[in-house]
């Protein structure tokens, strides 16, 4: 079994509890028009020109190799009660590869991961008893403005949503503030409304828009053209803590 990732980053910090080591699976169904990982769009590897030199984005690895590298740091993790987090890119894109990975670490380490929900449902349901926490962004409540800005419809998302409320697993719910996409107070209601009153959830993540995540575009030779306003800032709509809703600003 291999899977295709870009990225391994060590001492993570904002990716779930504790100090994480971070794996960054490549492909991604949706095309948000703010992607922070454009490099992790394409399935397949890829070659970046990072300050003219040219090297190749991504690799194949087995769920032995992978899962041989990670648990060398089992005792570590331990120690600080972190552990291991799968982001992308969209990690349920290789759905056999994940599944059998954290077959392979999951009793040994606290796992984690960072989805759009974008996945079968039936995909969706069989990785929660593999996770310890899952870290679930929504990008916007709205279906027309969900898939005018990310190319794909949110039922599956947010079918998927109501799995994990009601699936007793922990979650924190991440919402990326896009200045005039989905920064707006009805857009946090709606969320509000979905996860208020779930015992399961940890916290929410509010994440400001970084307009440096333009700079990766040409690097793969492609256009960062947003269509909204890159150094407009976003609209803080805190709705959740004013109902009693831990929620953090990153």
């Amino acid at each position: 079994m291999q899977g295709t990732i870009f990225s391994i980053e060590e001492f993570a910090v904002n990716d779930g509890p504790g100090i994480r080591t971070t794996i960054f699976l490549k492909g991604c169904p949706l095309r948000c028009a703010w992607c922070h990982n454009p490099e992790g769009i394409s399935p397949e590897p890829q070659y970046m020109d990072k300050k003219g030199e040219r090297t190749l984005c991504g690799y194949r690895i087995t769920v032995d190799e992978l899962a041989g590298q990670l648990l060398k740091n089992k005792d570590i993790y331990a120690l600080n009660n972190g552990g291991i987090t799968l982001t992308g890119g969209e990690p349920l894109l290789q759905a056999d590869f994940v599944r059998e990975l954290l077959r392979k670490i999951n009793p040994f380490v606290h796992t984690a991961i960072e989805t759009s929900g974008y996945a079968p449902v039936s995909v969706f349901k069989e990785v929660l008893p593999l996770l310890d926490l899952v870290l679930f962004d929504i990008k916007q409540m709205d279906p027309v403005l969900h898939k005018r800005y990310t190319g794909v419809d949110n039922r599956l998302i947010l079918k998927n949503l109501e799995t994990l409320c009601s699936s007793g697993n922990k979650f924190i719910i991440r919402v990326p503030l896009i200045p005039g996409v989905n920064d707006t107070k009805e857009n946090m209601q709606s969320i509000l409304k979905v996860v208020k009153g779930v015992e399961s959830l940890v916290r929410i993540e509010l994440l400001r828009y970084n307009k440096i995540a333009g700079a990766k575009y040409s690097m793969i030779g492609k256009v960062y053209n947003p269509p909204f306003d890159p150094d407009a800032l976003p609209q803080i709509n805190n709705v959740f803590e004013e109902n009693n809703i831990k929620t953090i600003i990153l």
